[in-house]
């Protein structure tokens, strides 16, 4: 079976510096080096989708644009790619929901990928009107998610529960495809719901030993139910042609974050209530020494950061090497990003994905052989990467 790849939108602005912010830290104002206005994320998404990446996840939160609307629009700029729309329960009714998938499954030619956020930030929530606490807002994700796949499976829903109610609830129009669910949470609390109802479950990238002993909870909870889930991956990468340009590069972010905002970010991040983000700044502890905490795992990204925090790096041969052990992990899917963004994609699409290719793990979608068949991992991605950044003149640097 073919690995998946997803690319990220940066609609929180983009930098060749690390863009901080989420789960309690302050984002940078890095962001402001280029905008998210909709010609430079759709520079981003034409990339990913000549590449080989299958969608392009969009987040949620206070700190970015709207993922339903701006993904909207970038359906226009693009053919083939899937949107990973992070979306939060509570925030709309569950009909509502079910319906703008919907929606957005017919005007898209069936481009939604739907990942459910539950939130990880109390205060966060509240600034929405959400004053429920975490363990209850898994148990309202768990109503939400129960209502949706019935309404998408065109049931009339009568539903009183703890958190949500409904009645006659129905769609007069199908979703087609029905869109996957992507599901994230570590707590005690997610993962049952993780089990019961995602398609795909979502974790931060921890090492691979500790992403395998999660994603074997998650697969026994499902099987207790009859159900098979697959598993992805949330990563940074810096992939270059030698190990050593790419280990410069991370050295490079580095120095651009200062210890100011190491320490703002990390108090931050200190008093986030997320399961994941608390096992996220355990790799590191908010030091600089030792963040390369596997061979080829750097966590330096992680310092001013919430949510994924580590990065795969080293020559596009090594990169490749990493995702394969990720793979016998469990793991079939792959959300990845890097600073920047658009010239990023390049490096990855037009160093490591040809490599995988070449070892089985990997057929592009849509229109096979075109992807990534301007280098064949050997071969310098860069004099492509730096002329795209300047198409279109919105990267705004």
């Amino acid at each position: 079976m073919s690995l998946t790849f997803h690319w990220f939108l940066p609609t929180s602005g983009d930098s060749r510096r690390i863009v901080g912010g989420g789960h309690g830290t302050p984002l940078s104002g890095s962001g402001a080096d280029r905008p998210p206005d909709i010609g430079y994320l759709a520079q981003i998404a034409r990339a990913a989708e000549q590449l080989g990446f299958t969608g392009a996840l969009t987040p949620t939160g206070a700190w970015c644009e709207d993922a339903w609307l701006t993904t909207a629009m970038l359906t226009r700029h693009t053919e083939r790619l899937k949107f990973l729309v992070a979306f939060r329960p509570g925030f709309l009714s569950p009909t509502l929901a079910a319906q703008m998938a919907a929606t957005y499954q017919r005007q898209s030619g069936g481009r939604l990928l739907l990942n459910i956020v539950t939130g990880g930030e109390s205060e966060e929530q509240r600034a929405y009107g959400d004053f429920l606490g975490k363990d209850e807002r898994y148990a309202r994700t768990a109503e939400f998610l129960h209502i949706v796949r019935a309404l998408w499976r065109g049931e009339r829903v009568d539903h009183e529960g703890a958190h949500l109610r409904v009645s006659g609830a129905r769609l007069t129009r199908l979703p087609d495809p029905v869109p996957p669910v992507y599901f994230g949470g570590s707590s005690a609390a997610a993962l049952p719901v993780a089990g019961r109802h995602c398609d795909v479950y979502l974790t931060w990238g921890e090492p691979p030993e500790q992403v395998a002993e999660k994603i074997g909870r998650v697969r026994a909870l499902a099987a207790a139910r009859g159900r098979r889930v697959r598993f992805g991956v949330r990563l940074h990468t810096i992939s270059r042609d030698s190990s050593q340009a790419a280990w410069a590069e991370a050295a490079r972010l580095l120095d651009g974050v200062d210890a100011q905002a190491v320490a703002a970010a990390q108090r931050g991040l200190a008093r986030s209530e997320s399961e994941g983000q608390r096992r996220m700044l355990a790799l590191h502890g908010g030091s600089r020494d030792g963040l390369e905490i596997r061979p080829g795992l750097w966590a330096g990204i992680g310092l001013v950061r919430g949510g994924a925090g580590t990065a795969l790096v080293g020559s596009h041969r090594e990169v490749a090497g990493l995702i394969g052990e990720y793979h016998r992990a469990g793991v079939e899917e792959f959300v990845l990003s890097g600073y920047p963004h658009l010239e990023e994609a390049y490096w990855f699409g037009e160093g490591v994905l040809p490599l995988l290719r070449a070892e089985g793990l990997f057929v592009p979608p849509g229109r096979q052989g075109r992807a990534g068949s301007g280098s064949r991992g050997g071969e310098s991605p860069g004099a492509r990467a730096g002329a795209a950044a300047g198409v279109g003149g919105s990267a705004k640097e």
